[in-house]
């Protein structure tokens, strides 16, 4: 399984990646090493706002994609509701993505 999550900072923004762990993802976000996102070295990340699962790497590189094009009102929504992902995102044609319950804080 692949994942697209939104990430949380420090300063209110949100980061959009993928990775087959989140857990162990968001350990190496906060850690501030280079296997972090230079994004986010500097902006503290504090938590995964939204996580969403799909079967393969390219589901879950179109879906980073998109999410990284899109307006901060709606990764915002998306954070604070991630089931709405196929009413707020026009995503590709059979793919599906299922939100799941972020790696805890």
């Amino acid at each position: 399984m692949y994942y697209t999550y939104l990430l949380r900072c420090g300063d209110g923004s949100l980061y959009a990646g993928i990775t087959t762990d989140p857990a162990r993802r968001l350990a190496e976000h906060r850690s501030g090493s280079k296997r972090g996102a230079r994004y986010t070295r500097y902006r503290t990340p504090l938590f995964m706002a939204a996580v969403w699962e799909s079967a393969d790497r390219s589901a879950a590189s179109k879906l980073e994609r998109l999410l990284k094009r899109a307006a901060k009102p709606v990764k915002e929504e998306l954070a604070r509701e991630p089931g709405l992902l196929h009413a707020l995102v026009k995503l590709p044609e059979g793919i599906i993505f299922r939100a799941v319950s972020p790696p805890e804080a």
